[in-house]
């Protein structure tokens, strides 16, 4: 067609979109489809030819599955600088609407023809026949496609068809509608209206729009009398003392996920401000007063409350951006506008706020805050697209953003993971450890010798800073460095010089003057090396706010799973300034609605996990051939589960019990993991009495969880104890073992030591085997031996066969039992291991060892109502049952001692 029709269409006056371009490409040819919501909503498939883009529009969108063949209608050619269109066509215009490249990629012929000219040529004969087969090498879309002209639909009706591949399914591709290049849905791209995605980067119209215009928020709803409410349930309370500023954790890139808001990340010094009317302390993180800001202590004092606030001190450019520079050189008013900015209120007339949910803080501090001081100001929360408001962030020069879980209670002095950082420039506190100055030079010296410390407390060189000082700036700073100049290194020459993190002098260039290390500065810098030192460092400011010894390295977490591990938590049971430590493990985990780990296509595949690099092999190697449950689904049950598994294999050694062919395959089990196990795995060596050492793998995240599973470990084998402690099990377990019974019997014995248990008060948790059997803790919280847990579960198994001899047998040999259920005491033993909770079974069906609440052990109940495809749903409603498990251990002592009352 040529664009002649194209070009007779719109008015580039008025559309951004591209007249012409052509492929630098000389070895591929290039496709793209464009989701566009126009009149209707469709899918623009678009195909290199000929020097344009040979275009077709699918109303509903490409489809995976071979038995669906969905209607295309050919338009227009467009230019080939179409590829990379994104934004808006304006209403009125031809096509108007919100257009995002949904997927782009490589294609070619199905037949194996050499050289691009060579398959153009082929594949343009094939267009005018009306039969286009394809393969396509997309983000979304791969394998082989055909194109196929119909009748019956006017001249330009053509069908788009998979062709049954490895690639087919009938999964619905069209809800991944998020656009390849931007990372923007239709939605979000309309709210940017004003943007056009081009030449690989997003073109601003109006650059200078503030950033509450630049993205969608909600406005809070909260009212008067709704903050009333709040205010008069809150708990009393004198004014909390000592407190330190809640910390946020450091992630690796921008999310958008429902119930977290976002914040503007200021770059100032973070303070604490305790109003009593009109006494004000205005408090640094560690606890120095902040007098010298005078114009907010005198502004807070006016107020006339008793409050304690959390906020950040800054100064702002004329361009309402912070200057971290000028906030640390601020004498006077004539130094720059100096603002408290408030993002918390911890505090508010004898009502202690800190454990209610954040959105009701913000409500509370929105409804006092007074608004006629230049000097005081609320940080505005944003509940909008986390993406986009980063986007925005990035375009105005801000440091960064903060995302919070809007229920997030507030933790004093803890760095938690329902705060998030998202830098976008890379700073980091430092130590000066020292100076150098180059020979002939006038400055009072030439770089700053930079250090952080380590987890064992060591001091370790990260680089020299010497950009960033003016003169003045450095003649103020050798005044602080003259009292701690020393002639002994900071840093520990008692080390393997090999270790590319520690310091070597050989990385100096002028001899260094030591100091003592006490002063903390803050620098920008481009990269860290593989050595650990800073690329391109600039100096940005002194912090006074910061103790040396709390300056450790700042290293991004992976977004993704911080966010799932921060939404496990229940919100009603969150750790508060008044919770212990100990008390987390007793509360359940909730389900983090964590998204699929593995693509179920691909066979080899490397993703990372917990900051770990795994590889997998054979993903869609069938494992329950019966049930077609594939390895791949295995490993994605895992990934989705381990939120509640690990607190049953988290410091516990494990037991590998090897499937890699499947469940009808050669199993094994592997208890030395000697050569085998990655590097950062953390092992235990167990010394037998004969002096024979087995190195276990110990569980410590998921990455441990599915290292496991990538070698074929359908189930998983925790010990009953810790490594710590491998003599001390944390629970006690009672195994039901059935020969040939019905499950109803198995339930039957169950509910007997349930019964027997209730008698002298110890609590149980039940949990099907995923077998044949069932499985009962009592919870010991690893104060007693393997040795007193036995005779434990050996006095109930003895009054459990007491009531039901005629289908239980204590016999341990199975030709003993003549085929009685085994009333198994004698698991607990070290080194023995069961199919740890949530944990899947190789067994036909696919089934799950799953806890139960006691009021579900009853007749009817079966096996095969937990299995890999129901059992995340289930988990869903009613959390983790299990927790209960890792609680307070019973005082074994009185309850034998209530025992032999109770049994007489």
């Amino acid at each position: 067609m040529g664009l002649k029709e194209y070009v007779k269409k719109r008015d580039f006056e008025k559309t951004a979109e591209p007249k012409a371009g052509a492929s630098k490409d000389k070895d591929h040819l290039i496709f793209v489809v464009q989701k566009h919501d126009a009149s209707r909503l469709h899918y623009d498939f678009r195909l290199e030819m000929d020097g344009v883009l040979k275009s077709w529009a699918v109303p509903k969108g490409p489809s995976l599955d071979p038995k669906v063949k969905h209607l295309a209608m050919m338009v227009e050619d467009h230019p080939f600088d179409y590829l990379n269109f994104e934004g808006i066509i304006p209403k009125g215009e031809y096509g108007g609407g919100t257009v995002i490249v949904w997927d782009e990629g490589t294609y070619e012929p199905i037949e194996p023809i050499k050289g691009k000219k060579a398959q153009e040529k082929h594949l343009l004969k094939q267009l005018a026949s009306g039969q286009l087969k394809i393969k396509l090498h997309g983000e979304k879309l791969n394998g082989e496609f055909a194109m196929v002209k119909t009748h019956g639909m006017g001249e330009n009706g053509w069908l788009m068809i998979k062709h049954k591949d490895e690639f087919a399914t009938s999964e619905d591709i069209t809800k991944k509608d998020k656009s390849v290049l931007s990372g923007k849905t239709i939605e979000t791209m309309e709210k940017t209206s004003e943007k056009v995605w081009q030449h690989g980067h997003e073109e601003d119209v109006v650059p200078d729009q503030e950033l509450a215009e630049e993205v969608e928020t909600a406005e809070p709803e909260t009212t008067k009398a709704d903050v009333a409410k709040i205010l008069k349930a809150a708990p009393k309370s004198k004014v909390p003392a000592n407190i330190k500023p809640m910390k946020a954790t450091l992630v690796d890139e921008p999310f958008d996920e429902p119930g977290w808001v976002f914040e503007v990340k200021w770059d100032g010094y973070r303070a604490i401000a305790n109003i009593q009317k009109d006494e004000v302390s205005l408090i640094s993180r560690n606890n120095l007063p902040f007098e010298k800001y005078y114009p907010i202590n005198d502004a807070l004092k006016k107020w006339g409350m008793n409050a304690v606030l959390d906020g950040e001190l800054l100064v702002l450019n004329d361009k309402g951006i912070s200057d971290f520079g000028a906030m640390q050189n601020w004498r006077s008013e004539a130094d720059g506008n100096l603002v408290f900015y408030i993002f918390d209120i911890l505090w508010y007339e004898g009502k202690n706020l800190m454990g209610l949910p954040l959105s009701d803080r913000q409500a509370i501090l929105q409804s006092i805050l007074p608004t006629d001081n230049d000097h005081i100001r609320q940080s505005k929360v944003f509940d909008a697209n986390g993406i986009d408001f980063f986007a925005a962030a990035e375009r105005m020069g801000l440091e960064g953003i903060i995302a919070k879980k809007a229920d997030s209670v507030y933790t004093s002095d803890l760095r938690s993971k329902e705060w998030l950082k998202v830098k976008v420039q890379r700073r980091q506190e430092v130590v000066i450890a020292g100076f150098t100055k180059n020979e002939g030079t006038g400055k009072s010296f030439s770089a700053l010798v930079l250090g952080v410390y380590d987890a064992k407390g060591d001091l370790q060189f990260v680089g020299k800073v010497g950009t960033g000082f003016s003169d003045k700036l450095q003649k103020e700073m050798m005044a602080q460095f003259e009292p701690l100049i020393t002639k002994d290194s900071p840093f520990d020459y008692e080390v393997d010089v090999d270790k590319p993190t520690r310091f070597r002098p050989k990385r100096m260039g002028a001899q260094p003057t030591w100091l003592k290390p006490e002063l903390v500065c803050e620098v920008g810098f481009a990269e860290v090396t593989s050595d650990g030192v800073f690329r391109q460092a600039s100096f940005k400011g002194m912090r006074t706010d910061k103790k040396a010894k709390d300056v450790v390295l700042e290293t991004p977490v992976d977004t993704e799973e911080t966010v799932a591990e921060s939404d496990a938590a229940e919100p009603a049971k969150k750790e508060t300034s008044k919770t212990k430590k100990a008390d987390l493990k007793l509360e359940p985990v909730k389900s983090t609605g964590r998204k699929t780990l593995l693509n179920p296509t691909e066979d080899t595949q490397t993703k990372k996990i917990c900051g770990h690099e795994l590889k997998f092999n054979h993903v869609t190697k069938l494992y329950w051939p019966e049930d077609k449950v594939t390895k791949g689904d295995m490993l994605n049950y895992y990934y989705k589960v381990g939120e509640y598994m690990m607190p049953y294999l988290k410091d516990r050694p494990m037991s590998l019990n090897r499937f890699p062919g499947g469940i009808h395959g050669q199993s094994f089990y592997q208890k030395n993991v000697t050569d085998k196990a990655p590097d950062w795995a953390k092992t235990f060596d167990h010394v037998t009495d004969e002096g024979k050492v087995t190195k276990y793998l110990v569980g410590t995240d998921e990455a441990s969880l599915l290292w496991m599973n990538s070698l074929g470990c359908i189930e998983i084998n925790p010990w009953f104890s810790r490594a710590e402690t491998p003599d001390n099990p944390d629970y006690c377990v009672i195994d039901l073992d059935p020969d040939k019974h019905t499950y109803d019997q198995v339930v039957e014995a169950a509910r007997i030591a349930k019964d027997i248990l209730d008698s002298i008060d110890v609590p149980s948790f039940p949990k099907t085997s995923g077998s044949t059997g069932m499985h009962i803790y009592v919870p010991l919280a690893g104060k007693y031996t393997y040795q007193q847990s036995q005779l434990f579960a050996n006095i109930i198994v003895k009054h459990v066969h007491e009531q039901i001899p005629d289908y239980t047998s204590l016999e341990r040999s199975i030709a003993a039992r003549k085929g009685k259920m085994y009333l198994d005491y004698l698991q607990n033993r070290p080194g023995a291991t069961i199919a740890g909770p949530y944990s899947l079974r190789p067994k036909p069906g696919a089934t799950v060892s799953m806890p139960l609440s006691w009021d579900e052990v009853k007749p009817g109940l079966t096996i095969q109502h937990f299995n890999i495809h129901n059992a995340l749903d289930r988990l869903k409603e009613t959390g983790d049952l299990f927790h209960g498990v890792l609680g307070e251990g019973i005082d074994l002592a009185n309850t034998l001692k209530n025992a032999q009352s109770v049994f007489k």
